[in-house]
């Protein structure tokens, strides 16, 4: 297991990207313009079916509906990786952070490769083929967080797990603004016991996670609204969202994991401190 030290660096490691994610604001603003004004040109069907997806958005954080995920086949793969035993998910989560690192990165990986290939496929058709991509990529996202936070060690079935992977989801699509207070937000929720209540409270509209999380794809969505040249930006766009939407989880659940071990390295010294001693009976003089 790793030592205080190894921790506190990896945490140092996650201050220095959270620290870069404030040079983002630029290049976000620019990239969500176009879509303020695709918005007046988009046909109704494909606006009914954004709508539809507001609402299954909202679902999977009730109930997970059609979005949740079977463990086993996560599992195995961390199994194959990791030298550590693991029964269940929570065995994940006594495993060394480097182990964690690893099997995250591969993950990361294999969802980009999916997502190049979904968006190339349907920036083919452009704006109509586009009605089907951006459903797809959403299942991509929410599907990647579920699988981060188990190599992590946290059932993704369960309801304040749900609120955390639309935070990270809204993390990656926010503005320099948005990324700050979701940071708070989830220092909060750290900090309480009643965790899943924090976090429902916190969750200010999900519908703006979504409509957030689709002007994220700016102008390179537009343009893959072109027939055929669509397929290389549908490509571009799929990719580089997948990638932030994967590297905020494994980030954001990271940091997590290492408070809570962190946590435990306390934790034996504080109940040391906090047990009674018991009073001694006094011993008559011979």
């Amino acid at each position: 297991m790793e030592t205080k030290e190894q921790l506190h660096t990896y945490l140092q490691e996650i201050e220095i990207w959270e620290d870069d994610q404030k040079g983002l604001f630029f290049w976000e603003k620019l990239g969500r313009l176009p879509f303020k004004l695709l918005d007046k040109v988009t046909p109704k069907f494909i606006q009914e079916k954004i709508g539809i997806l507001v609402n299954e958005l909202g679902s999977y954080i009730q109930t997970g509906g059609k979005y949740l995920i079977s463990e086993k086949g996560i599992i195995s793969k961390i199994q194959k990786t990791s030298n550590h035993p693991i029964e269940s998910i929570e065995d994940i989560g006594n495993m060394p952070i480097e182990d964690m690192i690893v099997v995250s990165k591969q993950l990361q990986s294999e969802r980009a490769k999916f997502a190049t290939v979904q968006g190339a496929s349907t920036g083919f058709g452009g704006l109509f083929t586009l009605v089907i991509d951006i459903p797809v990529i959403l299942g991509t996202a929410l599907k990647t967080l579920q699988e981060i936070a188990i190599i992590h060690g946290y059932n993704p079935n369960e309801k304040q797990e749900r609120v955390f992977i639309v935070k990270c989801l809204q993390f990656a699509s926010a503005d320099i603004v948005g990324k700050e207070a979701i940071l708070k937000e989830l220092a909060t929720m750290n900090e309480k016991k009643d965790r899943s209540e924090s976090m429902i409270s916190q969750l200010k509209g999900w519908q703006e996670v979504f409509f957030t999380y689709r002007d994220n794809f700016g102008w390179k969505k537009l343009l893959q609204m072109v027939p055929i040249a669509g397929m290389i930006f549908g490509a571009i766009a799929n990719k580089g969202m997948i990638k932030d939407v994967s590297e905020a989880g494994m980030m954001l659940y990271r940091k997590r994991r290492i408070y809570e071990k962190l946590d435990a390295f306390d934790r034996p010294i504080q109940q040391v401190m906090d047990t009674p001693i018991e009073p001694q009976e006094d011993v008559p003089l011979q």
